[in-house]
């Protein structure tokens, strides 16, 4: 067999052994509940849908569309960052549509670090974040990010004990899957520690609309110059229930997206058209769909979380993202995360997803994700009282 070196550097797939785990027990009969992938179940709202169809229909959508995305589409995105957060956006320099989030990221990565630079990433962290340096050729570092960690503190200390010097900084709040939350002035010292230190920030905003109890996220381009120093990336996946139609956009540093846009345009034709059309719908129309997607997580969080307190696991509620993040009880602590995760499909009829999938700090905790109806999700309540 021939040596492919990039898919060398890259570590097991945790995830990979837990859902065959999860698969056989299936395939014997076993009812599991699965509270593993982030997975959207719910359908898209119709109004999008039906603007799909609509355009569907159009033979002049059918051609190649423009890697960067349409020019409606770039301008709603704008429109979008300004309603929402007062941010001004040029949709000609500054915006470009992705195919996702994580295929923005890992593409913007590629083509702005060489084999060698060095990359901060929090730990635990979603995968794409580190593994998109990893397959470019960098070098990443991760950094401890959790309730009993002081992530500056971390940060700084990383930063100081360094070398070569870091070139990006990745990071995601509200954070899957730790689910912490950040205000204004956590992303006003982001942007003077990157000046600084002169680092290029992506900040991952997936989980902008998936807040709870009053608690409103705020953009990292809300902070004044942080448009000097990085981008932002949002994806529709997750608050208009769009995660199999692959939209998603970068905004910020001009010479950031121009060089996203440069590589695109070597590697793709831009998203189907009607689909950055119906996109279109979602971030300009009515967005009384957003508000009940997230009170349906809000449910699903409650009744998983009171479920949880009551079995004897102690639980935090979080305030935003669509997943729990849970430590694992003290007495199956010493296991780890990946033995547990098996324990539970095998014993309690339950999947969730192993912390050391997310990071090596992250091998203490499982992530249980929001994907199942209240009824399942008490099913699983039910599974897991047999081992608590």
């Amino acid at each position: 067999m021939k040596e492919f070196a990039r898919l060398n550097r890259l570590p097991p797939y945790v995830f990979t052994m837990v859902n065959k785990i999860k698969m056989d027990a299936r395939h014997a009969g076993a009812d599991i509940v699965d509270l593993g992938m982030g997975n959207p179940d719910m359908p898209t709202p119709k109004h999008i849908v039906d603007k799909l169809v609509e355009a569907s229909r159009k033979g002049h959508n059918h051609r190649y569309s423009a890697s960067m995305g349409i020019t409606k589409l770039r301008m709603a995105i704008s429109d979008w960052y300004k309603r929402r957060f007062d941010v001004n956006i040029d949709p000609n320099t500054e915006a470009i549509v992705t195919i996702g989030a994580k295929e923005g990221i890992s593409h913007l990565v590629l083509v702005t670090i060489r084999p060698g630079d060095v990359i901060f990433s929090p730990s635990p962290t979603y995968p794409i974040h580190p593994f998109s340096a990893i397959i470019a050729g960098g070098d990443v570092r991760g950094i401890p990010l959790g309730p009993d960690q002081d992530f500056f503190e971390n940060l700084i200390a990383a930063t100081k004990q360094t070398w070569p010097k870091p070139k990006m900084l990745i990071i995601s709040f509200p954070h899957n899957p730790t689910t912490e939350v950040v205000d204004i002035g956590f992303f006003e010292r982001i942007v003077d520690y990157a000046k600084e230190h002169r680092i290029m920030v992506i900040h991952d905003l997936a989980y902008a609309d998936l807040v709870f109890d009053g608690y409103k996220p705020p953009s990292l381009l809300q902070v004044p110059g942080a448009k000097e120093i990085g981008v932002e990336f949002f994806s529709l996946s997750k608050s208009y229930n769009m995660p199999g139609w692959r939209v998603g956009f970068c905004v910020g540093n001009p010479e950031i997206v121009g060089a996203l846009r440069r590589i695109k345009s070597y590697l793709d034709y831009g998203i189907f058209q009607p689909i950055q059309i119906a996109s279109i719908i979602a971030l300009n129309g009515p967005q009384d769909c957003v508000k009940e997607i997230v009170g349906t997580y809000k449910k699903r969080r409650d009744t998983l979380i009171n479920g949880l307190n009551r079995s004897g696991w102690p639980v935090k509620s979080p305030k935003a993202t669509m997943f729990v993040w849970a430590k694992i009880p003290e007495q199956y602590i010493d296991m780890g995360s990946v033995e547990f995760s098996k324990m539970l499909i095998q014993k309690a009829g339950v999947a969730v997803s192993p912390g050391l999938g997310f990071g090596e700090y992250g091998d203490e905790y499982v992530r249980f994700a929001l994907i199942e109806n209240e009824m399942r999700t008490n099913q699983a309540i039910r599974g897991l009282r047999k081992i608590l």
